[in-house]
């Protein structure tokens, strides 16, 4: 049964493996935001975007309220003019997401949520923004590698912030 227990293991890996995420995109060249580094693909902004204004920010506040709404990313997009802007969006979607994640119940995950896809109960939606946010991040390793850099080993928890490392390391 996917209750608040499981949630919270959930969250738990998402917490270690976004700081390992920030690092990655902390990683993308200042001047290539807005470039196509993968031809047919999102701008490294809009896929950034994407993958923290509506997998994680939209989707678990909608888990949280009852229904998800879509982000507007081309306006979000629009307004990034610098890494810093991305980086600072980056952490206010996440710190959104995380009181969010604090106020789910194990009824809004037993009950139905209202999406752009139909409705879904809403340990399903979590385990698409699980699934999703894995999937983008792989995509954000793409473009570092495509544009020149390298991206952090996938699981180096330890070399996270503080915040971001497995709890055992940060009570001992």
């Amino acid at each position: 049964m996917f209750d608040r227990k499981v949630l919270n293991a959930y969250w738990d890996n998402t917490r270690q493996a976004h700081g390992i995420a920030l690092r990655t995109i902390e990683l993308l060249p200042a001047d290539k935001l807005d470039s196509r580094p993968i031809q047919n693909m999102r701008t490294p902004n809009e896929l950034v975007v994407h993958l923290y204004g509506m997998v994680v920010r939209a989707m678990i506040e909608g888990v949280a309220s009852g229904e998800i709404k879509a982000a507007d990313e081309k306006a979000i997009v629009a307004r990034l003019k610098t890494r810093e802007d991305l980086i600072r969006f980056v952490n206010e979607s996440w710190a959104a997401s995380d009181k969010a994640v604090s106020a789910i119940t194990d009824a809004n995950l037993s009950g139905m949520v209202k999406s752009p896809w139909g409705d879904l109960p809403g340990f399903v939606c979590m385990g698409i923004v699980h699934d999703e946010f894995f999937h983008h991040r792989g995509q954000v390793y793409a473009y570092v590698r495509q544009l020149g850099g390298e991206p952090p080993m996938m699981w180096d928890f330890e070399h996270n912030a503080a915040e971001f490392q497995p709890k055992a390391a940060q009570t001992a």
